[in-house]
């Protein structure tokens, strides 16, 4: 087994969890899915459902791998044995599932990024998924970037480039909101965001809470393995309970802050809300088309929107490449190269054949995620996995807040009952 290198400082280590967390989850999925429910009152359900089974299982994933000072695969083996094992590898591919369609959409908003900036405005969405050849170029740099990063190593390639990465997203994040909260029609947005309207929850409550449930498990990139990963890169000194919080913190105000952004430029320029999944690609360029200054906006946004999803890629690089040298021998510039090479060959059929983005975007988000999430709450809370009490220890050693006792049934009834609900909407 090659020699595990570990994070530098705790900065690091909350950089690039949140990193993993904050996407197009947060900045791109969460404005239209909060458009399509009536604004604050489903920000609030939404709220609820992080808390009731995002922290659980990000606490989980976490508290797995640094108990196991292993990726997902090798944690649920030590930790559980052969069965558990085998479960873990079932979840680990999730992550390459995830990266052969996420690195396609990560293509798109460079692409957009570049076009703001060399023809100061953006391209026509259906002619760039319809020109198959710049889709690909684009695919393979967002493979290229990310494999180039984790192969220089975890503190001096992944650490030292998501930290610098989240500190200029969160700046840019920053200067968008306070342009966006200057616009005249600021105000009618942010009340449509801000002021919470039940109607949508009375009319059709299923919808509503079911959207919440899956933005919450959907937005902290859980279920997956993902943050065992970074769980197994660090030290016993911080309360992972603390940690969690703030990781969730994070991701929450990158995706507050871009309804701050999204809410009042749409009022203004008299955008619909529930545009639905093309309010980035389609609706918003028509308001940097009109807007003062809109080509250097519509470019600060996008690249806001490129960090924010090559953020998430470099981290599920590292997981995907973490967990291969977990169970070899081979140096880490051949496992970055192999990981890479990899998604970009099994990413074709999502730039050659329409439909297929769709359908992995589906099995990942609708079927992998709550599955793997699942298996996690079982996995700390039962006797027949790793058990409560050697997760309580764990998830609570160290400075900050422990985990109480009075959690452990959410872990063991709470968290499983909602995510099957999740799996059966999605499935229905």
């Amino acid at each position: 087994m090659a020699v595990r290198e570990r994070l530098a400082s705790r900065l690091g280590f909350l950089m690039l969890a949140a990193g993993c967390a904050v996407g197009l989850g947060n900045v791109w999925r969460f404005p239209f899915v909060v458009g399509q429910n009536g604004g604050a009152a489903f920000v609030l359900v939404y709220a609820l459902f992080l808390a009731l089974f995002g922290f659980p299982v990000l606490l989980a994933e976490l508290s797995v791998g640094r108990g196991a000072k292993r990726g997902i695969a090798g944690a649920f083996r030590s930790l559980g044995g052969r069965v558990w094992g085998v479960l873990g590898l079932v979840i680990f591919s999730g992550n390459l599932l995830l990266m052969i369609y996420y690195t396609d959409v990560s293509g798109w908003l460079l692409k957009f990024a570049e076009a703001y900036a060399v023809d100061g405005a953006a391209p026509e969405f259906t002619e760039l998924v319809a020109d198959r050849r710049s889709c690909l170029v684009a695919m393979l740099s967002s493979v290229a970037v990310a494999s180039a990063v984790c192969a220089v190593g975890v503190q001096k390639g992944v650490e030292r480039i998501t930290k610098w990465m989240m500190i200029s997203l969160l700046a840019l994040i920053g200067m968008l909101a306070a342009k966006s909260l200057t616009l005249e029609g600021a105000a009618k947005g942010l009340a449509f965001y801000l002021k919470p309207d039940w109607a949508p929850l009375l009319h059709n409550p299923g919808r509503v809470i079911m959207d919440a449930m899956g933005q919450a498990f959907f937005t902290l990139s859980i279920g997956i393995g993902a943050m065992t990963i970074f769980g197994s890169y660090i030290d016993r000194r911080e309360s992972l309970v603390k940690e969690c919080v703030w990781i969730i913190l994070i991701d929450t105000f990158v995706a507050f802050a871009s309804g701050l952004v999204i809410f009042p430029a749409c009022a203004t320029f008299g955008v619909d809300v529930a545009s639905g999944s093309g309010l980035i690609f389609t609706a918003l360029p028509k308001v940097f088309a009109v807007m003062n200054g809109g080509r250097v906006w519509g470019f600060v946004f996008f690249l806001f929107l490129s960090l924010a999803a090559l953020t998430t890629v470099i981290a599920v690089f590292e997981c995907l490449i973490g967990g291969i040298l977990d169970m070899s021998n081979r140096s880490r510039a051949a496992v970055a190269v192999f990981v890479g090479a990899s998604v970009a060959l099994l990413s074709l059929p999502c730039v050659f054949i329409d439909g297929a983005l769709d359908f992995e975007d589906f099995l990942v988000s609708k079927v992998w995620l709550p599955l793997g999430g699942f298996a996690f709450s079982l996995f700390v809370s039962y006797r027949f996995g790793w058990g409560w009490e050697a997760f309580r220890e764990e998830a609570s050693a160290g400075r900050g807040v422990p985990l109480p006792e009075w959690a452990r049934p959410v872990f063991r009834y709470v968290v499983p009952a909602l995510i099957v609900l999740v799996i059966l909407s999605s499935l229905i």
